[in-house]
């Protein structure tokens, strides 16, 4: 079956970075767009990012405009957000979602 995977999560620093890769198995990326959800502990899950089919036009959650950049790279199938200057608020379980598609999450964490 279609399978979404996250990866590159975990426990950082404030102000430090993290780059979180999505990738697919039995699903193509291409011709998607491809979004980042997140879900903190107790508050609903909200899109953090989105990137088009082509890459060309991407979308952004005020909070993290201008720390995080998503991209993608179809011919390796894969999904990227990158994360700077990281806070206590970006703390929750990060998810990658595509059509219908969801990934499990990884957690990020950030904390001194």
């Amino acid at each position: 079956q279609v399978r979404l995977v996250e990866s590159g999560g975990g426990l950082v620093q404030p102000g430090g970075s993290l780059r979180l890769s999505c990738t697919a198995s039995r699903f193509t990326f291409s011709g998607y767009f491809v979004s980042w959800f997140r879900q903190a502990p107790g508050k609903d899950r909200e899109l953090v990012a989105q990137i088009s089919a082509s890459g060309g036009t991407t979308y952004y959650e005020d909070s993290v405009k201008g720390r995080f950049t998503i991209s993608r790279d179809n011919a390796k199938n894969a999904v990227y957000l990158q994360m700077n200057s990281l806070n206590p608020e970006d703390t929750a379980v990060y998810y990658c979602k595509a059509h219908i598609y969801w990934g499990q999450g990884t957690q990020v964490t950030v904390s001194s």
